[in-house]
């Protein structure tokens, strides 16, 4: 009895110090942090891991001692590598709110974002930054659903935030029969932030946009294009310039595209005549010129 009320004190006093931290690791968002310390925020996050790993591990020591009275309790708790995961995510956490470290943008393929080279770059913390990174990539381009990761984006994205602009990065840069593409409402919003003009009173507006294979295209509404005009943007690294007119513009993460605007074509529809000519119907329309040639298949 003496050894169970022991055990039951450790346990109590784990939660306590479990719940205590509960609420500084919430405290993950560019504000937050910024009131509370990137330190002092870092330093909650590990301590609040350390606690959950204690409360794992009287956990693990109070089912073995129930076992031990003949009474049948569920197992706690998981092996040591597990446990080693766990206190290597909350390194991780800490160590990116403390230097403001981000993913950055690197080659897709398969499930995975990482090459040999740099697969184990940054130890076991450096390795479960990567997976976080890359379960953010998968996030928004719709290939699983990770609340956490969706959040961390939005958070970001919004702020025009770096971890955003590296993601939006990989996606855009990556190959999309890998990595995917990113659409709807969320690409438009990230190319706003990617294009470094979130918060800017007169940026354009997108719409339609889709975000992956070295391509963004979409309809940009602004100043200058007061009607809206498809556009359509090319990774200099990945694509030949275009034919015809274009500029390069630089993005968040440094990359430079080509970027072109939708031009008047004319466009002649072909018909049948009361005498069984064919003639055309000629319109000007607003079209978007020749994608240029890949690099690659060249």
């Amino acid at each position: 009895m003496k050894k169970l009320k022991t055990a039951v004190s450790m346990l109590l006093l784990s939660l306590s110090l479990t719940f205590m931290q509960a609420m500084p690791v919430l405290a993950v968002t560019e504000d937050e942090v910024a009131a509370n310390g990137k330190e002092e925020t870092a330093g909650s996050i590990f301590i609040w891991f350390l606690c959950a790993i204690a409360f794992l591990k009287v956990s693990q020591k109070i089912d073995s001692f129930m076992s031990s009275l003949g009474i049948n309790v569920g197992h706690t708790g998981g092996s040591m590598v597990g446990e080693l995961m766990v206190a290597a995510k909350g390194l991780t956490t800490a160590k990116n709110i403390s230097t403001g470290g981000s993913f950055r943008g690197c080659s897709v393929r398969g499930g995975s974002t990482m090459n040999h080279a740099s697969v184990l770059s940054g130890g076991l913390a450096g390795a479960v930054g990567r997976q976080f990174s890359q379960s953010a990539i998968n996030t928004v381009t719709g290939q699983s659903s990770n609340p956490i990761s969706r959040r961390a984006f939005e958070t970001s994205v919004k702020k025009g935030g770096e971890f955003a602009n590296s993601v939006t990065g990989a996606v855009a840069q990556g190959n999309i029969s890998y990595t995917g593409s990113m659409t709807g409402p969320q690409a438009a919003q990230a190319l706003t932030s990617y294009m470094g003009q979130t918060g800017i009173p007169d940026a354009p507006d997108y719409s339609g946009v889709e975000i992956g294979g070295g391509r963004i295209m979409g309809m940009e509404t602004g100043i200058e294009h007061p009607n809206g005009s498809s556009f359509a943007m090319y990774h200099t690294d990945q694509y030949m310039a275009p034919e015809g007119s274009y500029d390069t513009v630089t993005t968040a993460d440094n990359a430079t595209w080509y970027r072109q605007y939708a031009t008047d074509t004319v466009e002649r529809t072909p018909y049948m005549t009361e005498k069984g000519q064919i003639a055309y119907h000629e319109s000007i329309v607003q079209k978007l010129p020749n994608m240029p040639k890949r690099k690659d298949r060249v």
